[in-house]
């Protein structure tokens, strides 16, 4: 089976209007092109600061997710709407949402991993101090083809995609906002390893780059393949990049490294 999918590098900026603004053009734009899946990147209507995710957080259904629903009906595509800052009683969540061409709710991912770090002279974030962490891995089927998503940080955690390969997956969508100290070290390392030890693609859908913006995000959205090898990538700006899935190449490659088949689950 094939897909063609579209990662969508956005420019996210303060106010929620204007970055839906910016989503709808550019989801207007991917779909024009032929994509039927349309990836929006981590937080994509809200700048990537923990002061901002209180004011910003919303209540399912709201403004966003209904602006993900509408727009999957009228441009008869699945989004997978990145993520957003979700609010349940007294928590907020780094969540994602997946509707289809006909307007319904097929995944959810609550961000599981949260981003607390500390590197020395580079950059201190700790998402912990505003959101709480998801308790699910997430899968879905675009097409018939089975589709995993994960947050961003929950790349670093092999067993995680492991899981979701193990549940089917043969794609794995990764909004996400690596940082300019994180993103020249780990973005395409950890994309093209996921990729090698799962024999799936991932596509690594990021925020442009903003440098005017308190967190500046990597850029460099990119699409990896089954054999672990860097299939397209943008650079910094806005942009949208189209990424063909061919399921018949998953297949290709697990039969020639057949890495899944050969794991010792007596060992480990």
């Amino acid at each position: 089976m094939k897909l063609k999918a579209a990662l969508i590098q956005m420019k996210v900026v303060e106010g929620k209007e204007e970055n839906l603004r910016t989503a709808e053009r550019m989801l207007h734009q991917a779909a024009s092109e032929g994509a039927r899946l349309l990836v929006l990147p981590e937080m994509f209507n809200v700048p990537y600061d923990n002061s901002f995710f209180p004011e910003y957080a919303e209540e399912y259904p709201g403004k966003t997710t209904e602006f993900l629903r509408s727009k999957a009906m009228e441009l008869d595509v699945y989004i997978a709407g990145g993520s957003i800052p979700e609010r349940e009683g007294d928590r907020i969540y780094n969540t994602s949402y997946i509707f289809s061409p006909q307007g319904e709710l097929i995944g959810k991912h609550r961000k599981a991993h949260l981003f607390d770090i500390d590197v020395k002279g580079g950059i201190t974030f700790k998402e912990s101090d505003v959101l709480s962490p998801g308790q699910e891995s997430t899968l879905f089927d675009v097409d018939g083809i089975k589709v995993g998503l994960i947050i961003c940080y929950d790349i670093r955690f092999p067993e995680f995609t492991r899981k979701l390969a193990l549940g089917g997956a043969q794609v794995v969508l990764v909004p996400a906002a690596f940082n300019m100290i994180t993103g020249p070290a780990h973005w395409h390392l950890s994309a093209r390893a996921r990729a090698l030890d799962n024999q799936v693609y991932m596509l690594m859908c990021s925020q442009s780059r903003n440098m005017e913006s308190s967190y500046t995000a990597y850029g460099h959205s990119l699409a990896a393949g089954p054999w672990g090898d860097l299939i397209s990538e943008l650079e910094t700006d806005e942009g949208v990049l189209h990424v063909a899935i061919d399921t018949d190449r998953i297949e290709k490659v697990r039969n020639e490294l057949p890495l899944l088949k050969h794991r010792r689950e007596d060992l480990y």
